[in-house]
């Protein structure tokens, strides 16, 4: 029994890809929820540190990790750690044998690799670390090429790269578990992609956005601005079936111009179908249809498990909806390479806080419960403060990661969990925030482009009331105007 229990109660070492720290907290969280299992982290916890001790888990829990992370590159029991090579020393005597036996014996085979991070050291200075652990009893033969077993030196020099220590800040030897998924974001990159278009999603985002959302083999997942299928493709891996909506004709039948240099159209096989085929998951393909996105087309009641979507902006594609002329005076024509049918709806300026509350409506009537929202929030980073997210009774905040794009303006990736179903009947739901009393009287009344060029005065929580923040007329990229009486 005390044997079962020391393997039970391992630690283990996460390495995590120094690129995209943000979201690699919220992708472990994510992905331990699916084994129903808490992240447990070591003691002195540091989010934006390489390597993370993780508490309470199994061998088995950290294969499942691993198996779909692209935020993390290598898991590992740990067997020793320390701030100097003589405190590992101590550390790994202080192992139990019976954890380390089964890995030492005369007939396995094994090699030591050596990893630092942020410091690149000479091939002797490597074989000199190696050396240095002969006090460890090795008895299987040394096998570079294709050992049973994989052990690893790893060794923290900071993140700094202008102010590397010459010797390492911390130090960690484990035996080798698992490698992540990183290799994904090559194989999967938008520039070998059959069809793509002016704002196709970054193969590694497009993965962790799948991550966050939980998504997972038999669900049904849904992109109502689905444009070329990034997020579709990225959920297809996992297992899920996909389907989505997108008000452009052209996007979703694969014609019209193409976004390629040196090609000026589309081929006759560009079509978000044709990009789930060359990655093997065509049968999860359900099907994409022309929609606008504000108009309801789908039958009352929960249909999906995940939403996960990247709404637009404004910025490279346009935000419209149908109307007519009589709606409005900002009413859009077809783009002039249209070559759908005759009879064409007019479009019409669809401001982006139309779009996330008509989203998150829709997220609280058709997700199951636990079924998670995951999209994109663009925002004016001088002016954003947390309380400009918008909410709904229904969904619950699980995580909000920023991924800069300049020094004025960034968008967040945002994860929300439905946690009860509405109470109001369908189109009568609003964002929470729109009811807090400290935005009473106030709404979104559309993009302000100059958030995306010059900078305005003073951040969104620095000074002065809420209301006071809010009469300065600007919403974290969106233009805020009082309610007419």
């Amino acid at each position: 029994m005390a044997i079962h229990c020391s393997r039970i109660c391992l630690q283990y070492l996460i390495h995590l890809a120094h690129d995209n720290v943000d979201f690699r907290l919220p992708e472990i969280r994510s992905l331990l929820s699916l084994r129903g299992k808490p992240f447990d982290p070591g003691e002195n916890f540091k989010e934006k540190s390489p390597f993370w001790l993780l508490n309470g888990l199994s061998e088995e829990d950290v294969n499942s990790i691993m198996a779909r992370t692209v935020c993390a590159k290598s898991a590992f029991e740990l067997w020793g750690h320390g701030r100097t090579h003589s405190e590992l020393r101590n550390s790994l005597l202080k192992y139990p044998t019976e954890n380390m036996s089964p890995f030492l014996q005369k007939d396995s085979t094994y090699k030591i690799n050596v990893y630092t991070f942020n410091k690149t050291l000479e091939f002797e200075d490597r074989i000199k670390k190696i050396d240095a652990m002969e006090y460890l009893s090795f008895e299987g033969r040394v096998n570079l090429r294709n050992p049973k077993h994989i052990f690893c030196l790893l060794e923290d020099y900071g993140t700094d790269p202008n102010d590397i220590p010459d010797e390492p800040l911390y130090i960690y030897f484990g035996r080798w578990i698992a490698d992540g998924q990183r290799e994904l974001i090559r194989s999967h990159s938008v520039k070998n992609r059959h069809f793509i278009g002016n704002t196709s999603m970054d193969a590694g985002l497009s993965f962790i956005m799948a991550n966050h959302a939980r998504v997972k083999a038999h669900d049904l997942v849904y992109d109502p601005f689905v444009g070329t299928g990034s997020l579709l493709v990225a959920c297809s891996h996992f297992g899920a079936y996909v389907c989505g909506t997108d008000i452009d004709y052209n996007t979703i039948h694969g014609i019209g111009k193409a976004s390629r240099k040196n090609q000026k159209w589309r081929g006759p096989d560009e079509n978000i179908r044709a990009n789930l085929r060359q990655y093997g998951s065509e049968k999860l393909y359900v099907d994409v249809l022309v929609s606008d996105a504000s108009k309801p087309i789908w039958r009352d009641g929960v249909l999906f498990d995940a939403i996960i979507t990247d709404p637009p902006y404004g910025i490279r594609e346009s935000t419209r909806r149908t109307g007519s002329q009589k709606d409005s005076v900002n009413s859009v024509k077809p783009s002039e390479d249209y070559v759908g049918d005759s009879h064409v709806p007019v479009s019409m300026a669809y401001h982006l806080s139309d779009i996330f509350t008509d989203l998150l409506n829709f997220s609280a009537q058709h997700l199951v419960i636990g079924g998670r929202l995951v999209y994109w929030l663009p925002i004016y980073r001088p002016e954003y403060c947390e309380e400009m997210v918008p909410l709904n009774a229904c969904l619950r905040l699980v995580s909000n990661c920023e991924q800069t794009l300049s020094s004025h303006t960034s968008r967040r990736l945002i994860t929300m969990e439905k946690i009860k179903e509405p109470e109001s009947p369908p189109g009568r739901l609003y964002p929470a925030m729109l009811l807090n009393p400290v935005f009473k009287g106030f709404c979104f009344r559309g993009c302000n482009e100059s958030h995306w060029s010059t900078a305005k005065h003073a951040e969104c929580c620095s000074t002065g009331t809420a209301q006071d923040q809010m009469k300065s007329a600007h919403y974290t990229g969106f233009k805020v105007s009082a309610l007419a009486a």
